[in-house]
This record gives C-alpha cells, sequence and structure tokens, in this order.
C-alpha cells in the first residue's frame, strides 16, 4: 500500500511538471521578452509609495509574481481585480509568497490612486524610468506582463495580456508552487 502510494505521488509529480513545462514553454513566445522561463530573475531594487525598498534577490525562498502595469494600461485595469481575488487575498498571509505590482513610468501618487481605483491592495512598486521593465521585456514593448519565479530565483512562467485560460493556468502553478517544499 505504502508503495503505491509512493508510486502515485511520482506519477503525479512527473505528469505535473510534464504538463506545465509544457505550458510554460507556450508562454515565452513573445519576441519582446528579454528573460525567458528558466533563466535566473533580474534583480532590481524597488521603491515603494511609502519609501521602503524591495531587492528582488531577497525574497529567494519565496515564490514571486512581478505584475508589470501602468495606470494607462485597460487591460492592466482588467486583469488587476483577478489578481486581487484569485491570487492575493488567497495567498497574502503566506510567508513564502510575495506579489508586487511594477507600476512603469509613473510617481507616487499616481500609483497610489491607480490601486484605489482597481480595488487592488497588493503591493504596488514605483518604476519611475521603466529601468526594472527593461531587465525583462524591451523598452518599448507593451506591458500587462506576469512574471512567475520559483524560491531559487529562477523565471517559471511568463505571462502577456490577460487570458482567462492562461490566468487560471498561472494561478493554479502558483498554488502548485506553494505547496512544495
Amino acid at each position: 500500500m505504502a508503495a503505491d502510494r509512493i508510486l502515485f505521488k511520482l506519477v503525479f509529480s512527473f505528469l505535473f511538471v510534464a504538463f506545465f513545462s509544457n505550458m510554460v514553454v507556450a508562454q515565452t513566445n513573445d519576441p519582446q521578452y528579454l528573460v525567458k522561463v528558466g533563466d535566473q530573475a533580474p534583480d532590481f531594487v524597488m521603491q515603494l509609495p511609502d519609501g521602503q525598498s524591495i531587492r528582488l534577490s531577497d525574497l529567494k525562498g519565496k515564490i514571486v509574481m512581478l505584475q508589470f502595469t501602468a495606470s494607462w494600461c485597460g487591460v492592466c485595469r482588467k486583469e488587476m481585480p483577478y489578481i486581487e481575488s484569485g491570487i492575493w487575498q488567497k495567498h497574502k498571509n503566506n510567508t513564502d509568497f510575495a506579489l508586487f505590482g511594477v507600476d512603469r513610468d509613473e510617481p507616487a501618487e499616481k500609483v497610489l490612486g491607480f490601486a484605489k481605483q482597481t480595488g487592488v491592495t497588493y503591493p504596488m512598486g514605483l518604476d519611475p524610468k521603466g529601468d526594472i521593465f527593461a531587465k525583462y521585456a524591451e523598452r518599448e514593448a507593451g506591458i500587462t506582463r506576469n512574471v512567475i519565479i520559483d524560491r531559487t530565483g529562477r523565471i517559471v512562467m511568463l505571462t502577456r495580456l490577460y487570458n482567462e485560460e492562461e490566468f487560471a493556468d498561472m494561478t493554479a502553478l502558483i498554488d502548485q508552487l506553494l505547496k512544495q517544499e
């Protein structure tokens, strides 16, 4: 009986990795990304509107979601409530998870107003010159991009625009990564 359980867990783990590996590879077809799945996430320091600094490399050991956004982005506004309800509210108290909106090219007052308008409570960081964004994608590239980073600091998923199926896959991946030790 114990051997059957171990075999089941091994088969399930293999199928999970195979499914998400194929799914994640499909997410990297955007030629404007400068990073790809499997890369070490480029490090950066980001200011929050309250003045606190966040260094990505200090978050190693956690599952990290970066959501590149801006108030002028209609698709971002559409996606953000789903991130709030489907990811942030579910995992905000989990010390193994970190989520940051990275607002491109806007001052703190604008970012705070944008978060209030969209109803999000997850932390929003400032990227006033787009330098953080430029570590991940071409400067001129469109936003509404999500980057999922594993506990080792490697990128495990990249998204572009909002798609319900892709969002569900991203949510499931985050859930699964948080279950793993």
